[in-house]
């Protein structure tokens, strides 16, 4: 925008000129721009405009350019007729209405001197030149960094980069940046160099080639290349990409760690010793580890000189110490060490007591005591053989034990600090006394001759043996501390009476119990029971029912016992009472005992 307000500004003010020139001239004159510029590729537009005193009309005009100190016509134009000569330019050229020459197509070669000349009769010959400049933007310049790195103890300034600009016209200039900054030539320090060619096109080839002292510093520094070319009086430019440059510098720290943190390696963890140089390339790494009297073990033949990482599998108590890393440059032979202190964090001597030491009986306590050693603080935790927690602590105590008390327990050692780390020990409870009878099938309803299965279960330690003190069939089932026996037995007549003894022993003591057995009835002595009872109660009703009228008829006396004195007009109430207690009295005294199917005596009534 700034070039087209710069050529509008031209030909404002060449057309002042013109017209100022115009007014003045009292001869032939030939006004032309001193440049014309135009790009490579486009048409390039000459005016020719001129002055004929008297408003005259011109004869001919000739469009030429100089080649080599002489004029070669391009075209005549007579009578507004345009002959065009037989030249290079055939088929590019037109004239405008205004006389002006147009060239298409415009190339490298154009860049010439183009002549206008007015033939205008008695006023003569006028003419006039323009120097037409073509251009050519210049490509985006490609930067090449150098592939092999660079040492900061090169001896000779060292090349960075190469930067190549392509097919531009007329030849651009190459700047050169790092960081942002322009770098200048300066001695033993900085040194840039430049190349131009032309090519068969006519267009021009720029490389530059930038040589320059490196730091360690310099490993993150960014350099770029700037193209800058003319056009229309403007300065323009183009930059490449910007690229870093790999520099080679001894290292100067060494860093040694332990993977994972060293206070949380535990035993059995696989541990890392990474080992860290600043230099690049990385230096050789090699490892040591301390032993006694200040000797060193050499550890290189478990890792990668390359890597600088020792890899410990599995560690334990005896891991532990200091380690050593040790760094050679070979370009300076320079030589840095580094070392760390290596801690494996352990459980070891669990160890479970308990008082009083010999085994327990029924009743008895205990006391369970848990230690262990470590460099770290303990939380001991108690779980019974399920797996529950039952306590905390290093102590557990057990009272009022029982066979059925947890035979088993653990205590968990941990460590809270060192998250995994955790060992366990169990310890065995085995409460002993002799047998105790848990269960028995008594009493048990049976009939004669049936077969039947008498069950015992005992528990108790040591195991104990059961005995039975009638004869059958026995089978016993072991679980545990439980003991169970069921004895197969046909019921005779003895054993009806008698029952079953169930006796558990061992060698500290016995138990034993006795199974009632009853006789089961048949279902019909029991329909025949149920009558006799009913029968029984509905006699009783209808005495009771009989006595109580009499009674309201005022034939029984109340209060007394026996007889009474009576008239004769009541001898027959006497007759009846005696009957009724004669009879009544003995059938009630029947029914009463005929559950045991016995009669009272007769004196009794």
């Amino acid at each position: 925008m700034a070039g087209g307000r710069r050529a509008a500004g031209l030909a404002l003010g060449w057309g002042c000129c013109l017209l100022l020139c115009c007014a003045v001239a009292s001869k032939l004159e030939v006004f032309m721009p001193a440049v014309v510029e135009v790009e490579s590729g486009g048409t390039a537009r000459i005016e020719c405009n001129f002055y004929i005193p008297g408003n005259g009309s011109y004869t001919y005009i000739n469009w030429s350019y100089i080649d080599r100190n002489n004029k070669v016509r391009l075209c005549h134009i007579v009578d507004s007729k345009i002959l065009e000569e037989n030249t290079d330019y055939k088929g590019r050229l037109s004239v405008g209405k205004d006389k002006a020459l147009s060239i298409s197509r415009v190339t490298m070669q154009d860049a010439r001197i183009f002549v206008c000349q007015v033939g205008a009769g008695s006023h003569g010959i006028g003419e006039n030149r323009t120097e037409l400049h073509v251009y050519k933007v210049p490509e985006a310049p490609e930067i090449v960094a150098n592939p092999g790195g660079i040492s900061v103890h090169s001896s000779d300034i060292p090349q960075i980069a190469q930067c190549v600009s392509r097919n531009s016209f007329p030849a651009p200039n190459i700047t050169w940046h790092k960081n942002g900054q322009e770098l200048q030539q300066e001695e033993k320090m900085v040194k840039i160099t430049a190349t131009r060619t032309r090519e068969s096109s006519g267009l021009y080839t720029v490389s530059s080639t930038l040589f320059a002292r490196v730091t360690r510093e310099d490993r993150n520094s960014l350099y770029q290349c700037t193209v800058h070319y003319w056009l229309r009086g403007q300065r323009h430019a183009v930059e490449s990409r910007r690229v870093n440059v790999t520099i080679f510098y001894p290292a100067e720290h060494l860093k040694l760690q332990v993977v994972p943190s060293s206070t949380l390696v535990k035993e059995g963890d696989d541990v890392k010793l990474v080992c860290e140089a600043d230099g690049n390339p990385a230096p050789v790494f090699s490892f040591l580890k301390r032993e006694l009297e200040d000797s060193w073990q050499d550890l290189t033949s478990l890792t990668d000189p390359n890597s600088g990482v020792l890899n410990l599998h599995d560690v334990n108590k005896s891991s532990s110490g200091l380690y050593r890393c040790q760094t050679l440059d070979l370009d300076d032979m320079r030589q840095l060490e580094k070392d760390v202190e290596l801690v494996v964090n352990y459980i070891e001597g669990v160890h479970v007591k308990m008082e009083p030491s010999s085994s327990p009986r029924e009743g008895d306590s205990v006391r369970l005591s848990c230690n262990a050693h470590s460099p770290v603080a303990l939380d001991y935790q108690w779980r019974d053989e399920k797996g529950r927690k039952v306590a905390e602590g290093n102590q557990l105590f057990l009272s009022n034990l029982t066979f059925e008390t947890s035979s088993n327990f653990s205590c968990k050692v941990i460590a809270p600090s060192v998250p995994g780390l955790e060992q366990s020990k169990q310890v065995a409870v085995t409460v002993q006394g002799k047998p105790r009878i848990v269960d028995i099938s008594s009493p048990l309803y049976v009939r004669q001759d049936e077969v039947v299965n008498l069950t015992c279960k005992a528990i108790a330690f040591p195991r104990p043996s059961v005995h039975w003190n009638v004869n059958g069939t026995a089978h016993e089932y072991v679980e545990n501390k439980h003991i169970a026996s069921n004895l197969t037995v046909r019921v005779n007549h003895d054993l009806l009476r008698a029952g079953a003894v169930c006796k558990v022993s061992n060698r500290l003591g016995f138990s034993e119990k006795h199974i009632q057995l009853l006789d089961q009835k048949t279902p019909e002595s029991k329909g025949v029971i149920i009558v006799a009872i009913i029968v029984c109660i509905l006699v009783v009703a209808v005495l009771g029912s009989v006595i109580y009228f009499l009674h309201k008829k005022g034939k029984i006396a109340c209060g007394r016992s026996g007889k009474q004195d009576i008239t004769k007009p009541e001898a027959r109430k006497d007759k009846i009472v005696v009957e009724v207690k004669s009879d009544k009295l003995s059938e009630e005294a029947g029914l009463l005992q005929g559950a045991n199917s016995e009669k009272r005596p007769a004196a009794d009534q």
